[in-house]
């Protein structure tokens, strides 16, 4: 995105002020936990009749293994919920390498339902779609 630049981005600062305006009076909830343990006492949490959304950033490049991140996986395609992830390739090198080559160094990909759909700037600053 030309003229971006970090720190001092007009419009990241004024999306914050919005959202800053907005959360006094809609809070979102903030728990604390580990996905690998407690996302599922969330979810069953979640309201009924409503479609829910799971979606994570730059979050699984913490796990510690392959297998962990591999069984998060998993356990997001078992539930009824959209899934959208936003991590970068290595996180899952099979959806990397069936993806077309980033349009930059350090784009994360972002998959819905674990199915690559675009290349994304770290921070929310680009998206390139490569599937509809």
């Amino acid at each position: 995105m030309s003229g971006w630049h970090w720190p001092g981005c007009e419009v990241r600062a004024s999306n914050l002020k919005a959202a800053v305006q907005i959360a006094p009076a809609e809070p979102p909830p903030v728990v604390r936990g580990d996905l690998r343990h407690d996302l599922a006492s969330l979810i069953a949490q979640a309201p009924k009749g409503l479609r829910l959304v799971i979606y994570h950033s730059a979050v699984l490049a913490y796990l510690p293994s392959a297998s962990e991140r591999d069984a998060f996986a998993h356990s997001m395609r078992q539930i009824d919920a959209v899934w959208i992830s936003n991590e970068v390739p290595s996180v899952f090198p099979k959806l990397a390498k069936a993806s077309p080559p980033p349009p930059a160094p350090d784009q994360f990909l972002l998959a819905v339902d674990g199915k690559p759909v675009a290349w994304t700037g770290p921070h929310g600053q680009s998206i390139t779609w490569f599937a509809t």
